[in-house]
């Protein structure tokens, strides 16, 4: 069995000269006449293992020498610590078996290759330093997230991914269908009654409406999966399929909501600090050499608080910057949300009380009967990563609501009984899951944060 790269980082001093046997794939090689360096990395670690080649040892050293980029090894040799040098121990190879040999034809020969080359290449792609580092860091925050909820008493709830509501009560949802489109005969009689379940369903763009029967019943639950919206958008910030963690909360107000919003926003950059360190370093040198600082600024900061009619009196102040210029009942852009916290507040910052007009069927009316409870967090760099509200819980507001949304009381029955049958106020937030790892990785394409991304035109993989 062979020795993980991470544990020899960690247990290298003790392990001076013992025998260890690493297997990875080959970042480099470099070798001279007398010796040679074979950079490895199995994975286990960003960081990778310096193995050290002679042809007195490694018997067939002329094919190890000419091993290309991305080829398969197994190493066997003594761990050497070499606290003077750049990396703390090397391994002085007595033995190198080539598992699977790259040809000329490998794609990642050389460095520099760009983020549009590499997307090509998805399923190469975590080979190299930078999606090495991104997966990583998506596995420790998935962890993270969960560690989280878990030490407030959440429950984890896995809501359905095909469902027959479209929560947010727009068009961009995916069908699922069984019918024959593609057959003009079979579609002459083809009706949402007699398709697979008997009616018109989608893949699920939230897991909120689920979640929220469930807070109703344990208080405070959470879920935590993929959602999908068939919105035909190209930014660096949409895909067709991105993963959602959605609290929900019984007896929780807005400020109640924003609070763990913060507590939460806070935490993971914590945890990102003290478990992903060489990542974070590595992220700061070579993608976004301002990250470590901003993200100590939001850790050290006190969320500042502003309602949308209070942040369009500012932002009208400055509208001569903007290209979209702002007023009162129009969504804010991403230009806007940089602006209030870089430029006005300096530091994060919640939007709350937005227009019902643009706002969710499911957020609760304002006194005003103009706005709505919500709130949207702003920060540095990004603008937008958080989005909740306080749920409407009064039967008649709700169903006005709806009404003006235009939605159908029929489609959402079961959601309305809850407002009958033991409703009580509650609240809830989304978190996209791309969104946080952008803002903690610096990376500023979502399809560099995804395995395999989901954009229109794009389903390669």
């Amino acid at each position: 069995m062979k020795d993980d790269i991470k544990l020899l980082y960690a247990k290298h001093k003790e392990l001076e000269g013992k025998k260890v046997t690493i297997g990875g794939w080959v970042r480099s090689v470099r070798d001279s006449k007398n010796f040679g360096f074979i950079d490895l990395n199995d994975g286990t670690c960003f960081k990778g293992a310096q193995i050290v080649i002679t042809p007195t040892e490694i018997k067939n050293y002329q094919d190890v020498a000419k091993l290309n980029a991305g080829s398969s090894i197994l190493c066997e040799g003594v761990l050497v610590n070499t606290p003077n040098n750049k990396q703390p121990f090397e391994i002085k190879a007595n033995k190198i078996e080539i598992i699977c040999p790259t040809t000329t034809e490998y794609p990642l020969q050389k460095k520099g290759h760009s983020m549009e080359f590499l997307r090509e290449q998805a399923y190469l792609r975590p080979r190299t330093n930078l999606f090495n580092a991104v997966f990583r860091v998506r596995s420790e925050i998935a962890y993270a997230i969960h560690t989280f909820f878990k030490s407030k008493d959440f429950v984890y709830v896995h809501t359905p991914i095909i469902t027959g509501a479209d929560c947010e009560g727009g068009s961009d949802v995916f069908r699922v269908t069984t019918h024959k489109f593609y057959d003009k005969e079979y579609m002459k009689t083809a009706t949402p009654q007699n398709d697979f379940f008997g009616k018109n369903v989608f893949l699920t763009p939230t897991g909120q409406l689920e979640g929220e029967a469930f807070a109703l019943a344990l208080s405070r639950v959470y879920t935590f999966g993929p959602t999908f919206r068939s919105e035909n958008s190209n930014t660096t910030r949409h895909a067709s399929e991105f993963w959602m963690i959605e609290p929900e909360m019984a007896f929780y107000d807005l400020k109640d909501n924003m609070a763990l919003i913060e507590e939460m926003v806070k935490y993971l950059i914590k945890w990102m600090f003290d478990n992903c360190g060489a990542e974070l370093e590595f992220f700061n040198s070579f993608v976004d050499k301002g990250l470590i600082e901003r993200l100590k600024l939001v850790l050290n900061s006190d969320f500042a608080r502003v309602t949308y009619t209070e942040a369009v009196d500012i932002l009208k102040k400055h509208n001569d910057k903007f290209e979209y210029k702002v007023e009162w009942g129009a969504d804010l852009q991403s230009e806007h949300e940089r602006y209030l916290t870089e430029e006005i507040y300096k530091k994060p910052v919640f939007v709350t009380d937005y227009p019902k007009d643009f706002k969710a069927f499911y957020m609760r009316l304002n006194d005003d009967n103009k706005t709505v409870a919500a709130c949207d967090l702003l920060v540095p760099g990004v603008g937008e990563i958080v989005g909740g509200s306080q749920r409407e819980e009064r039967l008649n507001v709700l169903l006005d609501l709806m009404k003006f949304k235009n939605l159908k009381e029929e489609d959402y029955w079961w959601y309305i009984n809850l407002r009958k049958f033991g409703g009580v106020y509650h609240s809830g937030f989304g978190l996209g899951f791309e969104r946080i790892l952008m803002y903690l990785t610096g990376v500023q394409n979502i399809r560099d944060v995804e395995l395999f991304p989901r954009t229109p035109k794009n389903c390669e993989y």
